[in-house]
Formats: structure tokens, sequence, C-alpha cells
């Protein structure tokens, strides 16, 4: 898991990547919780996404938004921790050229940020969000949801409460024409502290059974298959 420094609005962010070798493999950005409330990319919810994803076959990049751990800059509200996000795809998508799919996936202010990037690229393809603030944030702007995804919630949240989420998730679907999933998790808080390998549980049920659409959208012929920047650029500082 190399730390890898990408160029932002403000500065530098950092960033922990693992690089899946085969070139065709999808690729995943983690997202981690509120800057201002301890979160980090090394949160243990953000931390198992990440591993998850390595785990199905996934390129993987988690990030610290701006202000957070060696990243600089300081906290702007969501919209300049959006652009984190962006610059940090737009890392990735660098050195994954062939990459057959992409995904987003964050949690609490993460999920947030999150949907806000799936509205905005349209080469996202799937989504995770854990815990969305859909009482503290406007998630009005999924009208429609542009992506298949996956949402989960603790019913014993007290920061989000599990009947809010819920009529999030009814009501996003109904006005969209692809599947969101929503598996709310019985006994779990907000942090998930005794049902983390719950959550876990649920995520890696979830890329399995996408993985044969994963593995077959956008299938590159062999012929223009090419090893990706990032491999190359190991080899070469080797």
């Amino acid at each position: 898991m190399p730390e890898v420094i990408i160029n932002g609005s403000e500065g530098r962010i950092e960033g922990k990547y693992h690089h899946n070798p085969n070139p065709n493999s999808p690729m995943a950005l983690v997202l981690h919780p509120h800057p201002l409330y301890g979160g980090n990319m090394n949160n243990k919810v953000v931390y198992s996404l990440y591993k998850a994803f390595i785990d199905h076959g996934f390129s993987v990049l988690r990030i610290n938004f701006r202000g957070v751990g060696k990243s600089q800059g300081k906290y702007d509200g969501a919209v300049g921790e959006l652009n984190d996000a962006a610059s940090a795809m737009d890392w990735m998508q660098r050195y994954n050229m062939d990459a057959t799919s992409c995904w987003v996936a964050g949690y609490s202010f993460g999920a947030w940020v999150t949907m806000q990037l799936l509205m905005r690229r349209p080469e996202i393809e799937g989504f995770i969000a854990i815990s969305p603030p859909v009482n503290s944030f406007d998630f009005s702007f999924l009208a429609p949801c542009p992506s298949a995804g996956l949402v989960i919630q603790g019913d014993k949240d007290d920061v989000v409460p599990e009947d809010s989420v819920d009529n999030f998730v009814k009501r996003t679907q109904a006005g969209s024409s692809v599947d969101i999933e929503y598996l709310p998790i019985s006994g779990a808080t907000h942090y998930y502290a005794e049902h983390m390998d719950e959550l876990r549980a649920d995520v890696d049920e979830y890329l399995e059974g996408r993985r044969d659409a994963i593995k077959e959208k956008r299938k590159i012929p062999k012929k223009k298959r090419r090893k990706s920047q990032y491999t190359r650029k190991i080899k070469n500082e080797g």
C-alpha cells in the first residue's frame, strides 16, 4: 500500500494506493468521514472498504481530504473536498486507462461526497455509501441517480436515523432506472464498532454479485491492451 501524493487545487493530497497489475482491473476511490470530527483515510470502515475492493481485484485509492494528515489546505464545507475527490479520480484514471469499470465509495460525510462525485462523473458505474448523512446534507441532487449501488446503514445509528436513510433510498430508487440495494445492519451504530464483520460481509456479497458485470463491461480486445502508466512508472524508477 504505497503512499502517494496527488496535486490538488490547494496543494498536495495524501493517499494510499493499491495497484492491481492487471491493466484491465476495475478501479475504486474510497472517501472518509467528516474532517472536523476526526475523519481520515485510516478510519476502520474506510479501511474495510479499501481492503474489500482490493480482495475483489480492484486498483484502489483512499485519500485524506484537505487539512487532514499530510494533505494541504483546510476544510472547505464539502465543496473543496469534492474537488479533492475529483483530483484523486483524475490521478487514478491516468494510471488505469484500461480499467473495465470505475467505482466510488464513502462513509458518512464521505458518502455525501461520493454521491456528488457520482453525479459529475458519468464514467462511475457503481457506488457504495455507508451511513449517508441524509439528515444533515442535501441529497436531492440525485434526480435521478445515474448508477447502481449499495447503501448500508446501522439501525441503531444515533447520528443518522435509520428511517431517514430508508426513506432516502426509497425516494431515490423511485426516481431512478438503476437498482439501489439497501442493507440495514441490525444493532449497528454509526461507528459499526461491534459489526465490522457484518459490514464487510455485506460489501463482499454485493461486489461478488456484480463481479461478472464488472469484468464484462467495456471488455478490451487483447491487441489493444497495454501496461498501465503506473506499472511503467514503477518499472522505470526501479
